[in-house]
């Protein structure tokens, strides 16, 4: 294979809103790598050239976003032009997707052995400074392997940097063997990298380190290895980030305000735990900018939003949700921007308009530049948060035995109570009497019962009665449930001055303060409990770039697919889902792996394709 390495890099520092980023550093020039790893600043541009291809636009900067149908069932692409591509299951090895990703993580990869060959080269340097370097080098090494092995399988293990381009014949290593280099990089790490709270969100810590050593662990328990004896190593990483009391990692109390925070570039170590980091807006040359919240959010041309909703959710993830979730219609638009910047809400749950809802977990408003710029947005993307830890312990528990179910249920708990709404609002409202004659939809009040904020309006059926009285919707927790009631509230209908109509009898109903809690049912028995634990992680972490390959983990892929191409095929008007229903249609067992790319196999006489491709 052949690698372009670029081995030098200059630094600017760029102050912005009170923080200064780790990837301020560019790559700028060449220099002979002998003569450059000679100072500490040396170690820390070479450093940088490696975190930089994770916002490369192949990875988090871009396509990884929306062109690789990483959201599996919870979500496609929506681009309506794009007619062939890994995002529609429609693709070869000669895929300009295949082989630049396949690229970008060598090339990082390379990076990282080209550092790490040189490291040591001026021993006046400190050795635990070259300790920490060397860890987060080894680190971001094996993370580019542990992408490499997801998407291709099977991969040539390169851990020195290339010297020359003519000796490109290198063998396929088994599965286990890149897993082991995997643990054994980011194991290193572990030892000699800086805790969260020193090192930041934004670089490789401790608790990114074993946050991540649980999630290869739980993929190495997992198909294909399925080495069952991992899930005691995947509880024990993650025990060990909850445990710290150093790194003090806790839940945001707002789920929502977890995503706002990237938007404000404002860090939450306690919650975020490794982000890739974006910055600026391209108005001048210091940026670093991705796409993040420009394709995956609501789709707007003005300046304070500018989005393209090229990610759509399915009904199925929809539906996963229940009422007083906050998590879906913050993850899920139930609004589409009107041509003022304001929203429009839906409160349609036909099939046919779930499956068009646009993806809305990383939303632009918030940013703080009043004027946004096309494909460049400052969003940081969270590659690991305290939330994922929670899960994967209660995941690796329930594996190793039902025995652990209250300590499961404990831990799933603790992630649904933050989404939840809380006890003393308004959950919904029961119409009693429908009443008669209404020329136009009654006017409705809510009041009394100590709390104060729900909102609510009236619909009426074609017999001039009342059919429902709904909540107002809200853009952030789905709707206006108010807050504080003690009692239930008194629910006024009142007709309009000029109208007809009376005689509308309605009640409320207040959340109690329990809908957080695992059903009884989730709990009957060991698979009914993973199975709620793997919806649970969709509902958390939808959008995320992950349930893909949770899904192909759990043996889950096929099955899921196929599911959700069955409710499009049975609940959506042919009509209606033309643009997207090959995105399932088009899925078989090839999919698992993507293929290794046909230009690298003319290159490496040593490699061979992939099953099926």
């Amino acid at each position: 294979m052949k690698l372009r390495i670029l081995t030098v890099l200059v630094i600017s520092q760029i102050f912005f809103s009170g923080c200064e980023k780790f990837l301020d550093v560019k790559p700028q020039d060449i220099l002979a790598p002998e003569a450059y790893y000679e100072t500490e600043k040396d170690l820390e541009h070479s450093l940088a050239g490696i975190y930089d291809v994770l916002g490369n636009n192949v990875l988090y900067g871009g396509q990884i976003l929306f062109n690789y149908a990483l959201d599996g069932d919870d979500g496609y692409c929506s681009r309506v032009s794009t007619t062939t591509g890994p995002m529609l299951y429609d693709f070869t090895s000669s895929d300009p997707f295949v082989t630049n990703h396949w690229n970008t993580l060598y090339i990082g990869i390379n990076r990282a052995n080209l550092l790490l060959e040189n490291i040591d080269s001026n021993p006046s340097i400190s050795k635990d400074i070259r300790n920490r370097v060397r860890g987060e080098a080894s680190f971001l090494r094996a993370y580019f392997y542990f992408l490499l092995v997801q998407t291709y399988g099977e991969v040539p293990i390169v851990l020195a940097s290339t010297k020359s381009t003519s000796n490109t014949d290198i063998e396929k290593s088994s599965i286990k063997e890149v897993y082991d280099v995997i643990l054994k990089d980011m194991e290193y790490a572990e030892e000699h990298v800086r805790d969260i709270n020193e090192a930041g969100g934004g670089r490789v810590n401790k608790s990114a380190v074993r946050g991540i050593l649980a999630r290869v662990c739980l993929f190495m328990a997992g198909y294909p290895l399925k080495d069952v004896s991992k899930y005691e190593d995947a509880k024990n990483w993650a025990l060990k980030v909850i445990n710290d009391g150093n790194s003090g990692h806790r839940l945001n109390a707002s789920y929502s305000q977890i995503f706002i925070n990237y938007a404000k570039d404002f860090y939450d170590v306690k919650e975020s735990i490794w982000e890739v980091e974006f910055y600026g807006d391209i108005a001048n040359g210091f940026d670093e900018t991705g796409w993040n919240g420009y394709v995956n959010s609501p789709s707007s041309t003005l300046d304070n939003i500018k989005s393209l909703s090229f990610v759509a959710a399915t009904a199925n993830l929809y539906n996963k949700y229940d009422l007083g979730d906050t998590r879906r219609d913050w993850n899920i638009a139930n609004f589409s921007y009107n041509a003022t910047g304001g929203k429009t809400y839906s409160n349609s749950t036909s099939y046919a308009s779930l499956f068009v809802r646009p993806a809305a977990k990383f939303r632009r408003e918030y940013e703080l530049n009043p004027v946004k710029k096309a494909y460049a947005t400052p969003q940081n993307f969270p590659i690991l948060r305290f939330s994922d830890i929670l899960l994967m312990y209660a995941e690796a528990l329930n594996e190793i035995s039902f025995a652990n179910k209250s300590e499961v249920v404990k831990y799933l708990e603790m992630v649904r109570e933050r989404a939840f709404m809380k006890k003393g609002s308004v959950k919904s409202i029961t119409v009693n009497n429908r009443g008669s004659n209404y020329s136009v939809a009654p006017t409705i009040t809510i009041t009394g019962g100590g709390g104060s904020g729900a909102k609510a309006y009236a619909v009426l059926n074609g017999s001039k009665q009342i059919s429902g009285i709904l909540l107002e919707r809200d853009g952030v927790i789905g709707s206006v449930f108010g807050e504080g009631y003690t009692s239930v509230p008194t629910v006024t209908i009142t007709t309009p001055a000029g109208a007809t109509g009376s005689g509308g009898i309605a009640t409320a109903v207040l959340f109690d303060g329990t809908e957080h809690k695992v059903p009884a049912l989730a709990t009957v028995n060991q698979e009914a409990l993973r199975k709620f634990i793997q919806e649970e992680r969709s509902r958390e972490l939808a959008f995320e770039c992950l349930r893909k390959a949770d899904l192909i983990r759990w043996e889950k892929f096929l099955e899921n697919m196929q599911d959700v191409y069955n409710t499009i095929s049975q609940q959506v008007p042919p009509a209606n889902y033309a643009n997207y229903i090959n995105r399932y249609q088009n899925v078989n067992s090839k999919h698992l792996l993507w293929p290794i790319p046909s230009r690298e196999l003319s290159l490496n006489s040593k490699l061979k394709q992939n099953n099926n491709w």
